[in-house]
């Protein structure tokens, strides 16, 4: 009810405006704003609110216009409510919310159009009915009526819409900071009184060219539609039109009102086309912002959780370490064995555990929080307290996160979590710097077990060594890449005159650093290789690094007897490598007997069944097989019968002592008894000078390793010089 009152109210105030453009009984008003208020009411609130219009109609001929002829009143009641009702229909808009764009916009203009129509010809009809005008005056009337309806639409419509329209949740709606700021605006405001100004003195001055500084507020609005909200927009263009038509219209400051046909044609066709550029200007640019934030959104946001996405993350973390905003800390989230649940699951529970996830991380969020996936399972968090305190509340996060199930297809799914934590420290924290101490303070919480949270430390210790590794492991992925890897190779000698022939040795994996071009040794790179699940990578390269040697020097593979190859404890149960090591030795020209593949003891103890598979199908090929560091393990003998080597690398620790420590002497002894029973033979490594060689000797074992024997050196110098013996 309140609403009809408004909308009579408005209506009738429009129609006693308009009513002073009528200077004689028969006349057809120059604008009649009430269409517009019609129209609006129609788009917004549905056909049933149609009725205020008769209504008001009904007490405008009442009391603002009782001279005209009781039998016109039902057509001029008709007219408006037809009209609405019909341009309802032919817009074919529903939702005028969301409808801000040039498509709908012209879709509004076909209604007002089709309303101006049924409008006029009701209108006018009803004039030619009740006798106030004459057959000749029907169309100079027919024309005045729907233009002045048409130009009533174009000015109050779109400015009714904005000032009605519930607020909106579209995501992509353009925000403050996307126009221009208060300055600007005042700046503008000024100006278009000063346009007004200088169009009603021109006006004042009777020159024919006044009309001329219309260019002036057109400017101003063109102004406005590039550079202002909408709301700007269509209320200046609604003004401007009132004021300039009632300047124009009633005569004021020495214009002359349009009084024929033609006259009053041009001149509403011209405020038309005035009040309808800036508005189609207005809602082309709006689109373009709509498209661009969309296009950022999307570009920032994480499609499954509906959260910022990395690229959002770093956006906000550079911005906030450039502010002179206090410390805060920066959470690096990553679930424990989340690929568990992908695999007994299915990637779609998976998917469906991680949006519950996100949203348990929402929920145990503070307000000045921020909450983003980086990818995978893991997340990042910039917490609005410095690291001291956010501990606390992460225990609070990660109980949230065990406790909480998902039931899925009669399964209860769950998980936890690993965060690190490091300082963002504005103006002194580099955001490379605070990421890496977060990540590798995650790292040590998994490596602690899982579900914990670990504080970066800003001080020389373990979180620089855990991001020493990681750098470690970004260089590794780049050595393998640019092909930095070289081989060197070591012999192995007979120690009791065996008559073997070719040359036996070890191929060592050494890394060419790309900056200083010096060669590593293998201590520096294999810890962070094994660390961060590289072994698989690098075993492979370096089978293809030997075999490709040898396959391209014909005459160093027809001098090799034995040519040892290490394998790290990943690729042991890594059936992608098994399947790659079976293929590459059957497709290569390097003969298979002539291949002896070395595994740690501890590493083929870790997964018995799959080390001895991956035996059993290579030495199937003709393939042989070393155990490395023997004698360091636990309860390394009663694998023996299991393990179906060729040769047992009797550890270096041993080796050395041998001259000093009884206990070594014994176990050396035992280990090579214990291989000649089983029919294997023994290699001792580090063996350092001629003194240990004879007591290998005296001791039975049958090959020697070490600095003692021959030293490393690359694999095309090693070919070139003789074979070193003992």
């Amino acid at each position: 009810m309140l609403r009809f009152i408004i909308l009579t109210a408005l209506y009738v105030l429009a129609a006693w405006y308009a009513e002073a453009f009528i200077r004689a009984p028969g006349q057809v008003t120059l604008f009649w704003p009430a269409a517009g208020i019609a129209y609006t009411a129609v788009l917004r609130y549905g056909a049933r609110s149609v009725w205020f219009v008769p209504v008001a109609m009904l007490l405008t001929h009442l009391t603002l216009i009782p001279d005209v002829p009781t039998s016109f009143i039902p057509f001029s009641m008709a007219s408006n409510t037809l009209g609405a009702l019909a341009a309802l229909h032919f817009s074919g808009i529903r939702d005028p919310e969301s409808r801000l764009s040039v498509t709908a916009g012209f879709r509004m203009l076909r209604g007002a159009l089709v309303l101006a129509l049924v409008s006029a010809v009701i209108g006018s009809l009803g004039m030619r009915w009740s006798g106030m005008i004459t057959a000749v005056e029907f169309w100079p009337a027919f024309a005045k009526w729907g233009m002045s309806d048409l130009l009533g639409i174009i000015c109050v419509s779109p400015a009714m819409l904005i000032l009605t329209a519930p607020s909106s949740s579209n995501p992509d709606l353009p925000g403050v900071r996307d126009y221009s700021g208060r300055r600007e605006k005042i700046a503008w405001l000024l100006a278009m009184a000063t346009a007004t100004a200088a169009f009603y003195w021109g006006g004042t001055q009777n020159s024919l060219y006044a009309l001329g500084m219309l260019a002036l507020p057109m400017s101003l609005l063109l102004w406005s539609a590039i550079r202002f909200e909408p709301d700007w927009t269509v209320l200046g263009t609604a003004v401007t039109v009132l004021v300039l038509t009632s300047l124009t219209g009633l005569g004021l400051t020495g214009f002359r009102p349009p009084d024929d046909a033609l006259d009053s044609a041009l001149f509403l066709g011209f405020m038309c086309l005035f009040a309808t550029i800036p508005l189609v200007l207005m809602a082309s640019i709006h689109e373009l912002r709509i498209a661009t934030r969309k296009v950022i959104r999307r570009a920032t946001t994480d499609a499954a959780t509906g959260l910022p996405n990395r690229a959002a993350f770093e956006e906000r973390t550079r911005r906030l370490l450039e502010s002179k905003n206090p410390p805060r800390t920066l959470a690096y989230v990553d679930l424990d064995h989340f690929t568990l649940v992908n695999d007994t699951a299915s990637h779609a529970a998976g998917d469906a555990l991680l949006v519950a996830i996100s949203g348990v991380l929402k929920t145990r969020a503070h307000e000045n929080d921020q909450l983003f996936r980086l990818g995978g399972d893991e997340f990042a968090m910039l917490l609005d307290v410095p690291p001291y305190q956010s501990e606390a509340r992460m225990q609070d996060l990660l109980r949230a996160v065990e406790s909480y199930r998902l039931g899925w297809e009669g399964l209860m799914l769950n998980t936890t979590a690993s965060i690190g934590l490091s300082a963002l420290v504005p103006g002194e924290t580099d955001f490379a710097q605070a990421l890496s101490q977060a990540d590798a303070a995650c790292f040590t919480a998994k490596e602690l077990g899982g579900n914990r949270a670990c504080l970066a430390s800003l001080e020389p210790g373990e979180m620089q060594e855990r991001a020493e590794a990681m750098r470690w492991a970004v260089r590794i992925r780049a050595a393998i890449d640019h092909g930095l890897f070289e081989l060197d190779c070591q012999s192995i000698t007979p120690l009791r005159g065996q008559n073997e022939p070719g040359r036996h040795f070890e191929v060592l994996v050494r890394m060419r650093d790309a900056l200083t071009g010096k060669r590593l040794l293998p201590g520096h790179f294999i810890p962070a290789a094994e660390r961060f699940h590289l072994g698989v990578a690098l075993d492979r390269h370096v089978v293809e690094l030997a075999l490709g040697w040898l396959e391209s020097h014909p005459e160093a593979e027809a001098q090799t007897g034995t040519c040892a190859i290490n394998l790290t404890a990943a690729s042991l149960v890594d059936p992608g490598f098994s399947e790659f090591l079976i293929a590459r030795v059957r497709k290569g020209r390097v003969a298979a007997r002539k291949l002896c593949f070395e595994i740690t003891e501890t590493s083929a103890v870790r997964d018995l069944a799959r080390a001895q598979a991956l035996i059993t199908q290579m030495r199937g090929l003709g393939c042989r097989f070393a155990l490395d560091d023997f004698g360091t393990g636990f309860c390394s003998f009663n694998y023996l019968r299991m393990l179906d080597v060729d040769y047992f690398k009797i550890d270096g620790s041993f080796v050395r002592e041998l001259s000093t420590s009884p206990l070594s002497t014994a176990v050396v002894r035992s280990i090579t008894d214990i291989a000649h029973v089983l029919q294997k033979a023994t290699i001792a490594e580090h063996t350092e000078d001629e003194a240990v060689c004879v007591t290998l000797r005296a001791l039975g074992v049958d090959y020697a390793q070490g600095f003692g024997v021959h030293r490393p050196e690359p694999i095309e110098s090693y070919f070139a010089s003789p074979e070193p013996s003992t």
